[in-house]
């Protein structure tokens, strides 16, 4: 079965992949495990009460383990597997392809949407910058093409900062001639590169996303600004002007200082930015909830994302249709 299709009271024997590994302690003193489970639909946190010690070996996040357990949904914490047995799954098992999340489009077919926008911008200068970063040639492109977009809320599987940052230019290039004033070479250029410093910050270790000792230490939007200003200073002749605008889109395309922007949106271009940034996250957010809704429900738990709950109506579609 996929993880979209356990209903409560269910027997699992599958292998699943390992997405997180959290040892914790039971209040007699003795640890058990939670770990988060998933596969190309969806995720399910999951409880290792036995042979802790022995077990956690093989529950690296990234590793492909084969459990035998029983699903239920629990009134007070939710869906979750309760975990009779746990091994390392041997590879005639499955197909990691089944087991690892990702973009709704090919990444092949991401890339040619790539490739057609950056097309479109005129700017030489821009277009050079853009070359450092997207040339088919470049080391960095394959960083860019490769790595998620979050650890958790959106696009957090490989390709998802290509998506992400894709979908959000495509939407800004297409704003961009419904609001006058705004400079649409450098809204869609700075909506390509807002996120640059997740090349930096996320590491994909198989089908798992952790955060690397620079996100932790120094975050995502600086390390994107240094990167950027260093690629700008390699490019002689790039106007002061143009530099200055495109590192205010990096630095406040967060939006506000108790979000991690050292500086909030103050020309047309950064508040676009931010706002189909923002725009892009929430939606990711219901894609990530709706893989992990269990079957039959319609309705997904609190989301820090949101602020509620999510509802997905298409479920309730689908079932009346199945009813009839």
């Amino acid at each position: 079965m996929k993880i979209r299709q356990f209903t409560d009271g269910c027997e699992v024997a599958q292998p699943l992949l390992v997405r997180e590994v959290d040892l914790r302690q039971r209040r007699d003193g003795s640890g058990y495990l939670r770990l988060v489970l998933a596969d190309r639909t969806g995720t399910i946190p999951a409880m290792v009460w036995e042979e802790v010690d022995r077990l956690r070996e093989c529950c690296s996040p990234g590793a492909i383990v084969h459990v035998t357990g029983r699903f239920c949904v629990n009134p007070r914490y939710g869906p979750q597997l309760a975990i009779q047995q746990l091994r390392t799954a041997s590879e005639d098992e499955y197909k990691r392809d089944d087991l690892l999340d990702g973009p709704a489009r090919s990444p092949d077919q991401l890339e040619a949407d790539l490739r057609q926008l950056l097309q479109t911008v005129q700017s030489p200068h821009l277009r050079r910058l853009l070359r450092i970063v997207f040339g088919e040639e470049s080391q960095l492109w394959c960083s860019y093409r490769e790595a998620p977009a979050a650890k958790v809320y959106h696009q957090a599987y490989r390709h998802g900062l290509l998506e992400h940052s894709l979908t959000v230019a495509q939407a800004v290039s297409a704003l961009s001639s419904i609001f006058p004033g705004i400079d649409r070479d450098l809204a869609v250029t700075g909506a390509l590169l807002h996120d640059v410093g997740k090349l930096d910050v996320y590491d994909l270790n198989g089908g798992a996303v952790s955060i690397s000792d620079d996100g932790h230490l120094q975050g995502e939007i600086p390390l994107g600004y240094y990167r950027l200003r260093r690629a700008i200073e390699t490019l002689e002749g790039f106007p002061a002007a143009l530099e200055q605008a495109l590192l205010h889109i990096i630095l406040s395309h967060h939006g506000a200082l108790e979000h991690g922007s050292p500086v909030v949106p103050c020309t047309r271009e950064a508040t676009l930015v931010h706002m189909v940034d923002n725009l892009g996250g929430k939606l990711g957010s219901f894609d990530r909830l709706e893989k992990r809704l269990p079957a039959g429900e319609h309705w997904s738990a609190y989301d820090k994302a949101l602020g509620g709950g999510a509802f997905f109506a298409a479920r309730m579609v689908e079932r009346g249709r199945a009813a009839a």
